[in-house]
This record gives structure tokens, sequence and C-alpha cells, in this order.
């Protein structure tokens, strides 16, 4: 019977299986230990290509099975990762509630219901030796234009155009509003970023606060950003915190005639049997920004949008993404433009590093056609 159980692969067979592995690995772990064999495998590498995956490909198994493991732990560093975004979600909700009462006196300084005192108003200018050296200068067109102006002089209220200038200013905006839309922005009071409560899914909604106007009803508009902080099961590496993932607008209630997102056309139509023709009008999509207001959904059931629908989608992504990071935090900054030149000394700072990288690779190039240190 002993023998008929050795034969039929039973318990012996499995413990000299295992046997003959941990030999297999321990015999390789000792050829990647002999110099000879590492030189020739080194010879063999210098003969592929040179990519990232060919490379893995001539691991031995036991190597590829440690690499395996350390996937494992990437992908267990992803989820860390989602719960400590998850956590500065909680701290951003946090500190929006101290910087609101900031922001709501900024409201008031720009719609005019309170005036700043002296102590708020004052403001040490950067050019401020420039301005001392020009202020016999600036005394004298003072005085002239004192004396030119009328006797009540021009005080408005607030600060005309606030976030209406910041629109002109900013690019990724201004490129959305259209002629018709200036009149109705002029109208915009304030905005405001309002983030999700504690236990709720992650989003923020970007609110716009308007003063009665002849366009629309609604006081506030609101755009609602959904968003997803955990890796992709499909794809987990791809995971690089917080990302939008869909959102949802507002319905807004427009006066008759005033709806600025649609436009009325004339067509003329003929009868097929008698052959008249007749006039007739229709509304059609027109080009706004309050078209914001109603965004492109993402598909949910699982199917892929076409490649337009997709850029209009990460296109609105950005805009919202780019309101709560940057406008809404740093109004005036936008407003008086210093953000914007900011922005672009940024970017500019990073094309010229990118420049003088690539004449660093030009150089080594030139150095490798040499010596060809490369592995």
């Amino acid at each position: 019977m002993a023998e008929n159980s050795l034969s039929d692969g039973g318990p012996a067979d499995s413990v000299e299986a295992a046997k003959n592995a941990s030999n297999t690995e321990k015999l390789t772990d000792q050829v990647m230990q002999n110099p000879q064999v590492l030189a020739a495998l080194q010879e063999r590498l210098d003969n592929v290509s040179h990519t990232p995956s060919s490379y893995i490909e001539t691991l031995p198994k036991a190597v590829k099975r440690r690499i395996n493991a350390l996937k494992q732990l990437q992908v267990r560093c992803a989820h860390i990762e989602a719960k400590f975004y998850e956590e500065v979600h909680d701290l951003e909700r946090k500190y929006a509630a101290l910087y609101q009462p900031l922001f709501d006196k900024r409201r008031e300084f720009i719609t005019g219901d309170v005036e700043p005192t002296d102590a708020e108003s004052a403001w040490h200018s950067e050019n401020e030796e420039e301005d001392k050296l020009a202020g016999d200068m600036k005394n004298k067109v003072v005085i002239a234009e004192k004396e030119a102006a009328t006797v009540e002089e021009l005080n408005p209220k607030g600060i005309p155009e606030f976030w209406f200038t910041i629109f002109r200013n900013v690019d990724m905006l201004s490129e959305l509003v259209q002629e018709y839309d200036e009149p109705i922005l002029k109208h915009l009071q304030d905005i405001k970023v309002k983030f999700s409560d504690p236990g709720q899914p992650m989003s923020f909604v970007l609110e716009f606060h308007f003063e009665p106007n002849d366009y629309f009803t609604n006081s506030v508009l609101t755009k609602t950003y959904k968003m997803k902080s955990e890796p992709d099961k499909a794809d987990p590496f791809s995971f690089e915190g917080p990302e939008i993932v869909d959102c949802d607008g507002c319905t807004i209630d427009w006066k008759k005639g005033k709806n600025v997102t649609v436009k009325t056309i004339k067509k003329k139509q003929k009868h097929k049997g008698r052959g008249t023709v007749r006039t007739i009008t229709k509304q059609v999509p027109n080009e706004s920004f309050f078209n914001f207001f109603s965004p492109l959904k993402a598909s949910g059931d699982g199917e892929s949008l076409d490649e337009d629908s997709e850029f209009t989608l990460a296109s609105d992504f950005e805009i919202g993404h780019f309101f709560r990071e940057r406008i809404v935090p740093r109004a005036v900054l936008y407003f008086t433009g210093e953000a914007i030149e900011d922005d672009d000394n940024f970017e500019e700072g990073e094309e010229g590093e990118e420049e003088e990288l690539e004449g660093d690779e030009e150089g080594e190039d030139e150095d490798d056609a040499d010596v060809n240190p490369k592995v």
C-alpha cells in the first residue's frame, strides 16, 4: 500500500517537490552571487533594448516573485494615501470655517455695505520709496484735479465690477465669457466654496451670489463637484490623490427673453405636397459662460465618452478646481493682476528649467558617444 501511495503522487511526492523547489531557489541565489554569472547576465542585458519592461523580463523567476510582493505593498500604500487625503479634506473643512469671516468681510468691502477703517486700509507698497520721491509731483496733480473736479466728489460704492474684472483678467475664465454675458457678471457679488459635511461623500460646492438683476430671479447659482479619494481597482498605481469624478449644476430661472444660453433662429420650411414655404422659429444652444451651470455628465454606466466630451468634462473639472484653489482664496490678487504675474513667472521658470535640462542632456549625449557608461 505504501508503494502504491508513493507511485500515485501521495504525501511523499509533495514533500519531495517542496524540497526540490527549495533547493532550486537556493541554487538560484548562489548562482546570482557568482561574479561570472552576473557578468554573463550583464552582457545579455546589454544586447537587449534598454526599457524597464525588457529588463524585468530578463530577471529570474525568484526576483520577479519579489517584485510582485513589492507591488502588493505599493497597493497598500495607495490605500493609506487615500485615507491621508480624506483627513486633508477634513482639515480643509475645518480651516474653511476660519477663513469664512474674512471672506464675509471681503464681500462687505466689495459691495460697499461696510467701509474699511483707516487701519484696515493701510498697506505698505513695495514701491513706497518711489512713491515718496514722486510725492511732490503727485500732490500737484491732486490739487489740479480737485480744482477741475465738480463740487461733489465722485465716490462709487464698494469696488465696482470686482468679480467681473477677475473674469476678464484670467484667460481660463475670459475664454468662456461672451459679450452678452458681461452685463450679467457685473451683478456678481461673491463666490464661495462650501465643503461636504463630515461623513458625507467628498465634494465641494461653488456658490455664485448675485444681486437682484434683470436677467434671472436666482440669488445664488451653484455648481457641485463630486470627488473620489480611493485607488482604482483596475489601476491602483495611477492614484495621485483625490480627483473630481462628476459635477452637477443648477436650474437658472431666466426672466422672459433674457436667457443667454439659447438663441432664436428662423428657418424656412417647404411643404412637400403643396410647395408652399413657411418660416418657423426655434431655439438652439448658444455659447455662454452660464452653460457652466448645465455641465456634461460623466458616464456612470461604464460606457466611455467620446474624445470631445472627455475634453469638455476635463476642462470643466479644471475650472472648478481653479475656482476652489486659486480664485476664491486669492481674489484680490487676481483683481489687481498680481497673482496672474506670479503664475506667469512660475510657468516661465518651469520652461527655463526644461530648456536647461534639455541642454544638459544634449551635452551628456555627446559624452556618451565616447564612453557610453549606460548599463
